[in-house]
């Protein structure tokens, strides 16, 4: 399943998304799994509220980093889709 600016995506429902300080960065914490994103895919998943969807996302985030939001779109559906199969994402 591939998302599409319709998809509205949210955490899973075990996993959480938070600031790490013994890291010193964000991290997804999933049963026996972290995954540390890079700032980008951190501004992606602080905006994956349930509420918005991908579409609206990326129009947010290509306006804040002054970038296409074509581009951005399929940025955010190429990270969001390897998320969602590793159970991350819910969409």
């Amino acid at each position: 399943m591939s998302l599409t600016a319709a998809s509205i995506p949210k955490l899973a429902r075990h996993v959480r998304f938070r600031f790490d300080p013994a890291r010193f960065c964000h991290v997804l914490l999933a049963p026996e799994r972290v995954i540390m994103p890079d700032p980008i895919a951190v501004a992606i998943l602080q905006a994956c509220d349930g509420v918005a969807n991908l579409g609206a996302i990326a129009t947010h985030l290509a306006a804040q980093y002054d970038a296409p939001p074509d581009a951005v779109l399929a940025d955010c559906i190429e990270m969001l889709d390897d998320l969602v199969l590793k159970g991350m994402i819910a969409a």
